[in-house]
């Protein structure tokens, strides 16, 4: 069905199942009930996990989980992981579970302490996995906080896609850690097959970037719509220009990005200096508003990515990232429907006013893009 490029680590594999699970509410609660269903080995690899609700409910079901019997590991990323409480890690160790820190801080080694494991991922039994752009902090409780919680999405793999995921999991932990023996598991005979089709694709560097190289062949094959949402919109000379060649040859292309309620609101500056280009050639851009949106989906078609990756320049730059693709008609529906509804809750931005925007936003625009000249500096102009 799909030929096996050189140039991705992982195939395209057939009789996969995916589920699109919106907001903490929905993916909170089958995260934790897959927790609770483990039998022989769990890995959890997140950038964000700080001490509060969320993460004492998943520290209570991995505690629950290790003593049973189940095998544990916990690849935090350091930087992201700074809010942990000792008092949670702590309980972590106690409790038997084997935790490991991507890249610890050193003061002294500014540029390396740069590199980031962004990644978000669930892995239960090798059998099934989770990832989206969600962490395990009280930003994402929906339960307790509807109407400020961030607005996310995560995915469900059902299939060999998850060994995929156990791969990526066991060669960071590697980097870090004691070698891993848990046995992948064997897909020859699945339960329930079905026609979707998956790939992993993973970020290393922004030289080494299978997310990048992909988004890019797809947006250029796509025949009728294009959907885009990334929490922070800082896009390359290369997608800007992919963007506006499939807008200009009549695709609807549209994108979905934060309103004025974000947790880094000088990225949100940065990513507007390129709106006029981009509505000048036909691109549709919607800022959401309810809510602080943190997704990351990208929809051409029917084939769809979801993962940890925003179109951020140096978030390829300096992060590890990992998206899940599916190709699949019924999938793309249920994304292509959490976009309308999302735009609904938008205000489209067109150029006519956007033109005429006020003084102060013109300043804070023309402010960030020096910033963003002196970042791609320092981020791509020198060795280290």
């Amino acid at each position: 069905m799909f030929e096996r490029s050189r140039h991705y680590r992982f195939p395209w594999r057939s009789a996969q199942r995916f589920r699109l699970l919106i907001d903490g509410d929905q993916f909170f609660t089958a995260m934790l009930e897959s927790i609770d269903s483990a039998e022989r080995f769990i890995y959890l690899e997140m950038y964000l996990f700080e001490s509060g609700k969320v993460a004492r409910r998943f520290i209570d079901a991995l505690l629950a989980a290790s003593a049973r019997g189940v095998r544990v590991y916990l690849l935090l990323d350091d930087y992201g992981s700074s809010g942990l409480e000792k008092s949670d890690r702590l309980r972590l160790e106690d409790g038997k579970i084997s935790l490991c820190f991507y890249n610890p801080l050193h003061y002294g080694r500014l540029r390396r302490n740069l590199f980031r494991d962004h990644r978000k991922l669930l892995l239960i039994d090798g059998k099934m996995a989770y990832t989206g752009g969600a962490g395990i902090t009280d930003e994402f409780d929906c339960h307790d906080a509807a109407q400020s919680c961030w607005h996310e999405a995560m995915i469900s793999v059902h299939g060999s896609c998850a060994s995929d995921w156990q791969s990526l999991f066991e060669d960071s932990w590697k980097r870090y850690a004691d070698t891993l023996d848990n046995p992948h598991y064997n897909f020859t005979a699945m339960e329930e097959a079905t026609a979707q089709a998956g790939r992993v694709v993973e970020s290393r560097s922004i030289t080494n970037s299978e997310v990048i190289r992909s988004f890019i062949k797809q947006i250029r094959g796509a025949k009728k719509e294009i959907r885009l949402a990334s929490a922070y919109f800082v896009p390359s000379r290369k997608i800007r220009r992919e963007l506006c060649r499939r807008a200009a040859r009549g695709v609807d292309v549209r994108l979905l990005l934060p309103g004025p309620l974000s947790d880094h609101p000088w990225v949100r500056h940065m990513g507007r200096r390129y709106y006029d280009s981009l509505l000048r050639r036909g691109v549709r851009i919607y800022e959401y508003q309810p809510r602080f949106m943190h997704m990351k989906i990208l929809l051409c078609d029917q084939w769809v990515s979801i993962g940890s990756s925003n179109i951020d320049r140096w978030n390829f730059r300096w992060n590890l990232e990992a998206n899940q693709e599916v190709e699949d008609s019924d999938f793309a529906a249920s994304v292509q429907q959490l976009f309308a509804k999302d735009l609904g809750d938008s205000v489209e931005i067109e150029l006519d006013e956007w033109r005429k925007r006020p003084l102060w936003v013109r300043l804070n625009m023309w402010y960030w893009s020096k910033v963003v000249r002196v970042l791609t500096w320092f981020s791509f102009n020198r060795k280290g």
